[in-house]
């Protein structure tokens, strides 16, 4: 399927590993021109050479409010507009249950919440001035929508995000701006917690899959880059204020 996403202009915050570069990988198969964004600078770099073509680096630390809001005009000069945003800041590091502290919600929440609402108002007036499907697309987590052991702070922080896009939806379409989330269940990328888990207890982690998850296995960052692809594209031109999960069947079993 043609996602007509030739020649648009995708800002990726939290584009430089897994989820976010496989995001960043498939954009560019289908023609979008990119400016993606990280807080490191090198990681951001070696990024934007393994894509080549139209992909312009930004590091920027987007939870942030000003950073934010200095890249999105950044970003609007550099590339005349701005007609699809992908929220996917964020990290599921953080205390066991139980041990929350002021500084640790703070901290959790300014990643996994405030810099994606904080993009989406910095580029919220770049994308009102666009014409035709313009798009946002926020990474949430499965664990923003059930309890699953995971930190409360990040699954707090994940089912906030989810009741921003349901709540957005409305005043973004009256500008002509869909917004959705993906809740991707676990996702097995080099660097990640999951490839960490898995040379600490193999075994353990595959007795976690074929107890939890119906489909037996983890997913890649290139499943949920499909996902989000087609969320961005005129091809979804229908969908707003929805969370798609992406889990291997983990929540229905």
């Amino acid at each position: 399927m043609k996602l007509e996403l030739e020649g648009r202009v995708a800002l990726l915050a939290g584009a430089s590993r897994g989820i976010g570069l496989a995001i960043a990988h498939a954009l560019k198969a289908e023609g979008a021109e990119l400016a993606l964004v990280a807080r490191g600078r090198d990681s951001l770099e070696q990024a934007c050479a393994d894509i080549g073509g139209h992909a312009s680096s930004h590091p920027a630390d987007v939870a942030d409010p000003n950073a934010a809001l200095a890249l999105a005009g950044e970003v609007e000069m550099r590339h005349g507009r701005i007609d699809i945003l992908i929220c996917n800041v964020g990290s599921g590091t953080s205390v066991p249950p139980g041990h929350e502290t002021s500084a640790e919600w703070r901290r959790v929440l300014d990643l996994n919440l405030f810099a994606a609402t904080n993009m989406i108002e910095a580029v919220r007036p770049i994308m009102q001035r666009g014409t035709g499907d313009r798009a946002i697309v926020c990474i949430s987590s499965i664990c923003g929508l059930a309890a699953l052991g995971a930190p409360v702070t990040y699954s707090a922080a994940k089912a906030a995000l989810n009741a921003t896009v349901r709540g957005l939806a409305r005043p973004l379409a009256a500008d002509g701006i869909r917004i959705n989330a993906v809740a991707p269940g676990n996702i097995l990328f080099e660097g990640g917690t999951w490839s960490r888990k898995l040379a600490e207890n193999k075994a353990g982690v595959e007795n976690m899959l074929a107890r939890e998850v119906p489909l037996r296995r983890f997913g890649t960052p290139a499943e949920i880059a499909d996902v989000v692809s087609f969320l961005a594209s005129p091809r979804a031109a229908f969908i707003t204020g929805t969370v798609v999960v992406a889990d291997g069947g983990q929540l229905r079993a």
